[in-house]
């Protein structure tokens, strides 16, 4: 455990203000060791959290949260934010059952007012805040933080484009921690930030704007054209100021004597419209093994502080990733018209792979799950073969409109391999767990679904999809996000020499029932089927790898070798395949 006295006397935000600039300083020190220390023990996201440590002290100093709301994009950063608001003696839960959640969440208290596990709505949730409060005629600050890739999301940009036309009054915290808009930082570009987010200054600008306006229109447009022209090149905030939003930055997110005077400038400032504060941080701040990663240590598992030396456990699970990435490339070295595409996650899905051997071929689209889609379907219009990783709990859920009204009702040769089908670990929480994609993917027309078991049963059903001259997706769960089944060892599927699509299989016969099911849920069925044999009832199991078109003929044969037939599914009983076998068996009259 960290030494940290300072930080043993902040029991709330409020605690803050009791202290000076220079003590301030010492909690952002504490708060990262503290951080650091509790992530050692819970493993998963540290460097986005590092990363806004001297921004997270600033902003519970200078504001009165939670009667001011503050909004976190994402929310893996957000772990410093726990600590700071009550949470502290429970911070070693994190992911944990029964523990803190990996997010913000609503109802783990009352400092988290919106909550999050994907990118690019913060926003969009302050605007709504922002309006409602102006509704009531409260008075209240609503700021919205959003960085770490979330503002390559179109969700974004439409919300700045609806608060600059609202004209509302939201304070959004531009988090740029690759440097990715401007890296113009240091003591200068601190005093222009706090001259520009000054009273004075924004009067003398408003001023200025309304002596143009006076002016005959060509000398007035020139003299407006000017000052932003200024601006932009002094700030870099051209793009925010044309969507409406007056910039300031960028600035220091490390300084706290930088930070605290531009955050009380626009604090209680009552002139109308949106404001946003461009802050650069370094992600993994502070902790030198993830400022020297790649990655930064995005997300780690449980790991030695003093060497940043990580414990990963071994994995029983199916090894879908590598296998993906192998069949992939292969495919790409016959066929030079296969491209990747993938949203923000290259490493550790396989993609990452093909880009090192086919670079111009692989497309990171960033957090943009809908534009990934529309990449995709422009592609296969004109001939290419699209590959896209998605993140099954996103995705269609994030793009279903691109995927149903584009690339499956034009019938386009696209293939989507969808991760994290059900159920995954408990630290991700229940907004990555992936209970409904079956049921939407069941009405999208002219899309095949096809999933597997494990590796051997994933290259075949590759294949198979890479045979069908349209779109297809295939599901499957990458071991890294798999919280294991029991009995997975156990199982010896019959041989498979080839994946017919629309026909399922036998994995065991029995007298009595018949289990169907599919996935990793095969395995919990395995388990169960063996205890039931043990006591002499027979169970039959059908592993069902296609989906759609979904093998009618072996529920037909099922249900009329046994007395019953049960659905072991990780999805919504609602539209899942248990709606599908009942579909079959009310259709064909079966009791």
């Amino acid at each position: 455990m960290p030494d940290t006295p300072l930080l043993d006397l902040v029991h709330e935000p409020q605690d803050l203000k009791l202290l000076s600039i220079k003590e301030i300083k010492q909690v952002c020190d504490e708060l990262r060791a503290e951080t650091i220390d509790a992530v050692s023990v819970t493993g998963d996201h540290l460097g986005a959290g590092l990363g806004v440590v001297e921004l997270t002290v600033a902003l519970h100093y200078v504001f009165n949260t939670p009667h001011d709301r503050l909004i976190w994009d994402v929310g893996h950063q957000a772990y410093p934010h726990k600590i700071l608001t009550g949470r502290r003696d429970r911070i070693r839960t994190l992911r944990q059952p029964g523990g803190l959640y990996g997010f913000t969440k609503r109802s783990e208290s009352e400092f988290d007012p919106f909550g999050t596990a994907h990118s690019s709505t913060s926003i969009s949730a302050g605007l709504g805040m922002a309006v409602a409060r102006e509704l009531r005629g409260e008075k209240r600050n609503v700021i919205s933080v959003i960085g770490d890739g979330a503002m390559s999301g179109g969700m974004a940009y439409e919300a700045m484009n609806n608060a600059g036309s609202m004209d509302a009054r939201l304070i959004v915290i531009l988090n740029d921690n690759k440097m990715s808009i401007a890296p113009a930082v240091g003591a200068l570009n601190a005093y222009l930030s706090r001259l520009l987010s000054s009273h004075t200054y924004r009067s003398l600008r408003e001023i200025a704007k309304h002596f143009s306006k006076k002016l005959p229109r060509p000398v007035g447009e020139v003299a407006r054209k000017a000052e932003e022209y200024g601006r932009g090149m002094v700030t870099g905030g051209t793009l925010f100021e044309e969507l409406g939003f007056f910039y300031v930055g960028p600035v220091d997110g490390h300084n706290v004597d930088h930070l605290i005077p531009i955050l009380n400038n626009v604090k209680d400032d009552e002139t109308p419209g949106p404001v946003l504060i461009h802050v650069v941080t370094e992600k993994g701040k502070g902790y030198e093994p993830a400022e020297s990663s790649s990655d930064k240590y995005h997300g780690v598992a449980k790991f030695n502080v003093v060497t940043g030396e990580q414990k990963r456990g071994a994995s029983k699970a199916p090894s879908y990733t590598n296998v993906f990435a192998d069949a992939l490339i292969k495919e790409a070295e016959r066929d030079e018209d296969i491209v990747a595409i993938t949203a923000a996650m290259p490493s550790g899905t396989g993609i990452d792979k093909f880009a090192e051997a086919y670079p111009e071929r692989a497309f990171d689209v960033g957090i943009a799950e809908q534009d990934e889609l529309g990449l995709a379907t422009g592609l296969a219009m004109q001939g290419m073969i699209p590959l896209i990783q998605a993140w099954a709990p996103f995705t269609p859920l994030r793009n279903f409109d691109q995927l149903r009204t584009y690339l499956c009702r034009h019938d386009c040769n696209a293939k989507i391999i969808g991760w994290a089908l059900g159920l995954v670990n408990n630290s991700h929480g229940t907004t990555h767990h992936d209970l409904e994609s079956i049921a939407l993917y069941r009405v999208v027309p002219n899309l095949t679904v096809l999933t597997a078991f494990d590796d051997d049963q994933f290259r075949l059903a590759f294949d198979a999809a890479m045979s069908v001259d349209g779109p297809v997706v295939l599901l499957g769960q990458p071991e890294h996000y798999a919280p294991g089944a029991d009995g997975l060892e156990k199982i010896a599927l019959p041989p498979q020499d080839e994946f017919v699509i629309g026909r399922n299989q036998w994995a065991r016969r029995g007298a009595d029932f018949s289990l169907v099911t599919y996935g990793r849920a095969l395995g919990y069925a395995w388990a169960a089927a063996d205890r039931l044999e043990a006591e002499g009832i027979g169970a039959g199991l059908i592993n069902v790898t296609s989906i759609k078109p979904f093998d009618e003929g072996i529920i037909e044969e099922a249900a009329g070798a046994a007395r019953a037939l049960l659905v072991v599914e990780e999805q919504s009983v609602l539209g899942g395949i248990g709606s599908a076998v009942a579909e079959i068996i009310a259709e064909r009259g079966l009791e």
